[in-house]
């Protein structure tokens, strides 16, 4: 059974940092792209970053460029999502995505995971 699974959510100030990992189990991700998206209370999933397989290409949400980094470690099979100077609007259930190319929407996201909390207080 394939699963991606998150880690690394939390409560944090706001201006706060959390870095959240994502362990796929069941086959290896090596050559899948991978990302990372959010959804809060009472709205749609949305895109937050994504990263080729290669680790050479990235690319980020409008909302989160300049503070979130996305990276991966193909030999640990994990992708990880640093995320810098949080704010209370980044509070969502944050989900670890997995596909066979770059994407920015959920429709071209063949994996997901469980989801991790992130609240930032103000």
């Amino acid at each position: 059974q394939v699963q991606l699974v998150e880690s690394g959510g939390d409560l944090v100030q706001a201006g706060g940092s959390l870095r959240l990992s994502c362990a796929p189990s069941g086959r290896t991700f090596s050559r899948d792209a991978m990302g990372w998206f959010r959804q809060a209370p009472g709205k749609e999933r949305e895109f937050v970053a994504t990263i080729h397989w290669s680790g050479s290409y990235t690319y980020y949400a409008d909302s989160v460029k300049g503070r979130f980094t996305i990276s991966r470690d193909n030999v640990k099979n994990t992708v990880f999502l640093q995320m810098n100077s949080l704010k209370p609007e980044d509070t969502a259930v944050y989900y670890c995505a997995a596909g066979p190319s770059i994407f920015t929407s959920r429709f071209q996201v063949r994996y997901w995971g469980q989801g991790t909390q992130v609240t930032v207080s103000s």
